[in-house]
């Protein structure tokens, strides 16, 4: 039986009447440039990070930048983040001409360890970009608590994250800014790009809202250079149409990463996703395992047509375009470990009993 990665048709088809009316909606209203349906959806995404204002944008990487543009981050200042996450998160960073600072992450959660922060802040850090990889959360307290020791700026890189939750505290709720992703793939996708920026200060809402539409306020009086980094109007309208599905589509979720877990808890050499103990709620936007033979594994997968793929294969410091920065490669062995082994598995809401049975037969016998 093939079994795709992800199959987002299933998904339309069972929206299909609604998506399709939302869409034409907008055709017949013309209002294709920040639209009522984006106001709409800015007001609901706040309501469900528990937090004042959001603001939509083209992309989850613009996301991140417009964040930290706002954040104060101009050329020369430090940025801490975590070596191990999708290219956005340290690629903003450099675009703003600040200096990204990787450190390595826990072995467990692959998100950044925390006890590492510290030691990364200098005089010049302005901001730690802590990033919630592959549905869980990252250890906040910790972080945030050094970010007021040290007077610094947090923004959430929450791109695979909507709706989880860090001791009852919504993802998005906790940093000065924090940063969604709608790109198709996500729990909550849209039909292309987009984002979505929420913060809690009406100021920080005021700059974002100025840094997408070329930095105007109002319309021709531009008091910041900014970008044109707009939501669609018909992306917001699919992602209105989509929303109330959320937490359904997230415990479906959870709901296959118990069964992987059961099925996988005792065969050798599979590493499981772990659920930390301060993880209130862990949405699995990938359900990520770890084998020390993956390229034997991945070479069995594709043969049966069982979908996969690597979420990531070269940590940040490891990237042509950072060599500048002179790591050390044995400073992030968490993240090189981790680069070698995971491998992400099916997990869409959509998936069927029988397909995700197949997948774990095929793992079990080539793991026996």
């Amino acid at each position: 039986m093939k079994v795709p990665l992800l199959d987002l048709t299933r998904q339309y088809r069972s929206l299909k009447k609604e998506l399709d009316t939302a869409v034409l909606k907008v055709l017949e209203h013309e209002k294709f440039i920040l639209g009522p349906e984006v106001n709409l959806l800015e007001q609901k995404i706040a309501e469900l990070c528990q937090v004042d204002y959001a603001c939509g944008v083209a992309s989850g990487t613009d996301a991140l930048l417009l964040a930290l543009r706002a954040a104060g981050v101009q050329a020369g200042d430090e940025v801490i983040t975590s070596d191990f996450s999708f290219f956005a998160t340290a690629g903003v960073i450099a675009r703003l001409g600040a200096i990204p600072i990787f450190v390595d992450i826990e072995k467990d959660s692959y998100n950044i360890d925390p006890r590492l922060v510290e030691h990364a802040i200098t005089s010049k850090t302005k901001a730690i970009v802590p990033v919630h990889l592959f549905g869980q959360v990252a250890d906040m307290d910790p972080i945030l608590e050094l970010a007021q020791k040290h007077n610094i700026k947090v923004v959430e890189d929450a791109a695979q994250a909507i709706g989880a939750e860090y001791k009852n505290r919504k993802a998005g709720s906790m940093g000065d800014f924090s940063c969604f992703s709608f790109y198709p793939s996500k729990n909550l996708g849209a039909g292309g790009d987009g984002g979505m920026i929420v913060t809690k200060e009406e100021t920080d809402y005021e700059t974002i809202n100025m840094l997408r539409v070329h930095g105007a306020k109002p319309k021709y009086h531009h008091r910041l250079i900014g970008y044109n980094s707009r939501l669609a109007t018909i992306q917001a309208a699919i992602l209105l149409v989509k929303l109330p599905y959320l937490n359904r589509w997230s415990e479906k979720r959870r709901e296959h990463a118990r069964k992987y877990d059961e099925a996988f808890k005792n065969l050798s050499g599979v590493v499981t996703p772990t659920v930390k103990n301060y993880t209130s709620f862990h949405i699995f936007n990938q359900y990520t395992i770890a084998v020390p033979n993956r390229e034997e594994l991945m070479a069995k997968l594709k043969d049966a047509g069982i979908g996969f793929d690597i979420y990531y294969p070269i940590p940040f410091h490891k990237q042509e375009c950072f060599a500048f920065l002179n790591y050390a490669d044995d400073g992030f062995p968490i993240a090189n470990k981790a680069a070698q082994e995971v491998l992400s598995l099916p997990i869409y809401p959509e998936l069927t009993a029988e397909e995700q049975d197949a997948v774990i037969e095929t793992i079990v016998k080539a793991v026996l």
